[in-house]
């Protein structure tokens, strides 16, 4: 069966190519330790493969053979458009990277939705002043996970979608919202990724979660990447293991592989070392 791409040359080519297809993939860690830089570089290089060939390779290199890169590429944020996003995007990676990327890439800003009925005004998120009858308008805080289920269905398919992050939505959680909403959506989305067989990528800052929390998002994914900050005498170092990845995992512990080592670099997140049980 062929994978799909990571985006993430050195990972890539140790798994044969990247993820299964239907794959729910979270990421998750501490903050900086390099979880929304993969995410990035998941979106940057699966979209310049579209749109420059000679960049893709000069970055990436060659597709595993049993990889095929998706037709599109898809971003969600429920807080930040596409300008911010693009802008965070030049601080993990070299600015042609970026440029040549952000053309394959579809944005979806889901803000709107998100910040309705925050008392943040309007024009943070919009630009522009609410209306007496535009403020009589607003919803629940839940309309953003229906129009978050409307995007994924009309794209998901076959394709990458990255999503950034379940942190927003935890933030959120109330009476209009709870946990056991998102739980919901999260083991819905793992359902219905096995009919897309695409590749969806959901970002998560590990500290905003308890540990059940946590366990239950796990749980719904098919697939958890970790990352980590270590710290060896008087240096600190990102690191990534996968904590569980059915189809993948396996393949892991036949190298004997239990933890990557990770470096961010013109070409975003990347591989620097593999340790293995000695």
């Amino acid at each position: 069966m062929s994978s799909l791409p990571f985006g993430v040359a050195r990972l890539d080519s140790i798994l044969d190519g990247g993820a299964p297809p239907g794959s729910v993939v979270l990421l998750a860690g501490e903050s900086g330790a390099g979880a929304r830089e993969f995410l990035y570089t998941s979106a940057a290089m699966n979209a310049l493969a579209r749109t420059d060939e000679e960049l893709f390779d000069l970055y990436y290199g060659d597709v595993p053979g049993n990889a095929s890169v998706p037709p599109e590429v898809h971003y969600l944020s429920f807080t930040a458009g596409e300008d911010a996003l693009t802008r965070e995007m030049g601080y993990t990676m070299a600015d042609e990277v970026v440029d040549a990327a952000v053309e394959g890439i579809e944005f979806r800003d889901l803000s709107p939705e998100f910040f309705q009925l925050s008392p943040i005004p309007r024009e943070w998120y919009e630009g522009e002043t609410s209306s007496i009858t535009e403020l009589g308008d607003r919803g629940r805080y839940d309309d953003v996970l229906t129009a978050f289920g409307d995007y994924l269905t009309e794209n998901a398919t076959g394709n990458l979608v990255c999503i950034d992050s379940v942190t927003d939505l935890v933030s959120v959680v109330s009476d209009d919202m709870e946990w056991s909403d998102i739980a919901m959506v999260m083991k819905g989305l793992k359902k219905a990724a096995a009919r897309w067989q695409g590749l969806i990528l959901v970002l998560v800052n590990e500290d905003s979660l308890t540990d059940q929390e946590f366990g239950t998002l796990m749980d719904a994914a098919g697939g958890t990447l970790q990352f980590a900050w270590e710290s060896g005498g008087s240096k600190r170092a990102r690191t990534m293991f996968v904590r569980e990845f059915r189809g993948v995992l396996s393949r892991l512990e036949a190298e004997n592989i239990v933890r990557f080592e990770t470096e961010v670099h013109d070409g975003g997140f990347d591989i620097s070392d593999v340790r293995k049980i000695r």
